[in-house]
Parts: C-alpha cells; sequence; structure tokens
C-alpha cells in the first residue's frame, strides 16, 4: 500500500510538470500566432507600395516640365554637370566646334537647329545622324568640323562642359522655341545661295536662322 501510494504519488508529480509544458505549450502557440499575424499585418503594409506601383506600371507617365532656361552664363554655370549618352555627346561636341565662341542662347539655337532636323523628315532621325550626314568627303557635310580634315580635339575643356549643359537642356527639353523651327543657319560673315531660298527665322549672336520652303529659287 505504502508503495503503491509512492508510486502514485510519484505519477502526480511527473504529471504536474507535463501539464504545465502543455498549458505552457499552448501560451507560447498563441503568442506565437498573434506574432504571425502582426508579421504579416506589417508585411502587407511593406508590400503597399510595392503593389501599387505594379498596378499604376502600365499607366502613361506624366509629361515633365520643359525646363525654364535663361540662357544667360550664370544660369548654364549654375546647373549640374551634365552627362548622357552618345546623342549627347554627339550634340555636345557639334556645339564646341559650331558655336563655343557664341553667347549661351546662341548656343541654344544652335543645338536647336540640330534638334529641328531630327524631327524633319528630310534628315536622318538621330542626333549624330544629323550631325555627321555627309561625313566622308571633305566639305562635303552638313557640319564642316567634321570633313574639314582636322581632328577633332576638345582643348578647352570649360568651354566643353559648358556646351554639354546645353546639349543635355535641349534633349530634356526647354519652354522657349528660339528660332521658329530653323533648320539652317550660317554666320553673320558669310552669305550662301540658300540663304535667298530659305526664310529667315532669327538672328541670334553671330548666326542667322532659316526655315525649310521646300520651294526653288524660281517660285
Amino acid at each position: 500500500m505504502q508503495r503503491f501510494l509512492t508510486a502514485a504519488t510519484v505519477c502526480s508529480v511527473l504529471a504536474l510538470p507535463l501539464g504545465l509544458f502543455s498549458s505552457s505549450a499552448h501560451a507560447e502557440a498563441e503568442r506565437s500566432n498573434r506574432i504571425e499575424t502582426s508579421t504579416e499585418v506589417k508585411a502587407r503594409k511593406a508590400l503597399g507600395p510595392y503593389l501599387k506601383s505594379l498596378l499604376t506600371a502600365t499607366q502613361p507617365k506624366a509629361e515633365l516640365k520643359p525646363i525654364a532656361a535663361s540662357y544667360s552664363k550664370s544660369w548654364l554655370d549654375a546647373q549640374p554637370r551634365a552627362t548622357g549618352d552618345a546623342q549627347w555627346r554627339c550634340l555636345s561636341e557639334a556645339l564646341y566646334f559650331e558655336a563655343r565662341g557664341e553667347n549661351v542662347k546662341g548656343q541654344f539655337a544652335v543645338a536647336e537647329v540640330i534638334l529641328n532636323r531630327v524631327k524633319s523628315d528630310r534628315f536622318p532621325d538621330t542626333l549624330c545622324g544629323v550631325i555627321n550626314q555627309g561625313t566622308g568627303r571633305r566639305y562635303q557635310c552638313q557640319f564642316t568640323y567634321t570633313c574639314d580634315g582636322h581632328k577633332e580635339v576638345i582643348a578647352e575643356r570649360k568651354a566643353f562642359e559648358r556646351v554639354a549643359k546645353v546639349a543635355r537642356a535641349v534633349i530634356d527639353g526647354t519652354d522657349v522655341e528660339l528660332t521658329d523651327g530653323a533648320t539652317h543657319y550660317h554666320t553673320t560673315a558669310v552669305r550662301p545661295s540658300w540663304a535667298r531660298v530659305y526664310k529667315q527665322t532669327a538672328r541670334i549672336g553671330v548666326h542667322v536662322f532659316y526655315r525649310h520652303t521646300y520651294r526653288t529659287a524660281s517660285n
């Protein structure tokens, strides 16, 4: 009898920790469930912006606001250092060799002419294509520096940095059209024969600007 009671007591004692463990495990599980639920809520909140971006990814982007350029050296110097792709590089070099001695407004105007050519179906559809059009035979090109037989060397780094900013701004879009759709220009020191045929649209700095009329001199 005493041995039996002792055994029963032992069983009761052993059962007590088992019960306590079971209750503790259940409570821990409940806490775990609550933690998981909280984690899920946080995860959903974190995914919110991502899911929204997926839903709006196919929506058209708002049109970028044109740059309000003041066409002054102080404004240009205040702009960040320009960078870009091969097309930007072509335009930057063209402005350096064609208009680095021109005032800032004149540089913008020359860049605008090149961009107007890209938009015209009478010229190549890229900046590099327009700038290098006709290159191959000496002086049989659109921009003399590309076919004058001289190596293009950028010796004035500051001047190049400035025209590179002009190129960047024109590619990104400016808020004012300076040349009224001009596709040609020449310096005031010369008077090419085509100037009698095309319509003069502007005179900025040392350059005169013209637009195609698509008519012959006899008309």
